[in-house]
């Protein structure tokens, strides 16, 4: 009787069994690494959106930053006003503050003269609606020397100043440059011309520590006297009557 010969059933009689399984097995291995890349677990996820916080975050100081220096670039060379006859006049200040005034060419154009009374905002609201109030600066003549010759500085960029309000001394002024903080309530109330009122939410929820912010903005005639004298009368939006509010400006 005729024996048939067993098949050799090894692997290597069947090489594509081995490579369709090794295949298989690649293609196993990939996949989770595939679905990785395309699904990211929650743990990068959450990476992601507080880098785009962050982002968000940096990229709104950095603006806010970048105002406060152009602004500050501005005022810190105090342009000169030259014969300009009339001036917009910005006074503001938490109820619990100082009293600022801020001079501009225009209601939304750069500070030219930006100064801070020691005295509070609420006893100078309490003289003009008594009545007139007269508020002089007075500051001392200081001769500033240059590589030829003497120079005095401009009347407008002395640091400090005597203070009188209705012939009482109150104090000293002293000139500031425009910060951050100055810089947004200047950019809040850029649209009114005129006018005054309070900005209760001003610093995001309800009033500050120091209370509400207080504003007055109005047009000023500017006359100049002399090299060492200024004064800024406040125009009446009717035009009758003595201006409610005048600042004089004197150097002695």
């Amino acid at each position: 009787m005729k024996t048939t010969p067993l098949l050799n059933m090894s692997k290597s009689n069947f090489p594509w069994s081995s490579s369709r399984k090794v295949q298989n097995d690649e293609t196993l291995d990939q996949k989770p690494e595939e679905n990785q890349d395309k699904y990211p677990p929650n743990h990068t996820l959450t990476d992601l959106n507080a880098r785009k916080k962050l982002q968000a975050i940096a990229v709104s100081r950095i603006r806010s930053v970048l105002t406060a220096l152009s602004i500050h670039k501005s005022s810190s060379n105090f342009p000169n006003l030259g014969s300009c006859p009339k001036v917009i006049g910005t006074l503001f200040g938490y109820r619990k503050g100082h009293v600022h005034f801020v001079f501009q060419r225009e209601h939304n154009s750069i500070p030219v003269f930006f100064i801070e009374l020691s005295t509070p905002i609420t006893n100078l609201v309490k003289e003009m609606a008594s009545g007139l109030v007269r508020i002089a600066l007075e500051c001392d003549k200081q001769e500033q020397k240059s590589e030829k010759r003497f120079k005095r500085r401009r009347l407008l960029e002395e640091q400090v100043w005597r203070t009188y309000c209705n012939g009482k001394k109150c104090g000293f002024a002293t000139k500031r440059e425009i910060g951050a903080n100055e810089a947004k309530i200047l950019k809040a109330i850029e649209p009114i011309s005129m006018g005054a009122g309070v900005l209760p939410g001003f610093n995001g929820s309800g009033a500050g520590p120091d209370g509400e912010l207080m504003y007055m903005r109005a047009q000023f005639e500017r006359v100049v006297g002399s090299r060492d004298s200024e004064a800024l009368y406040m125009v009446n939006p009717d035009c009758h009557g003595a201006p409610e509010l005048s600042i004089y400006l004197l150097r002695v």
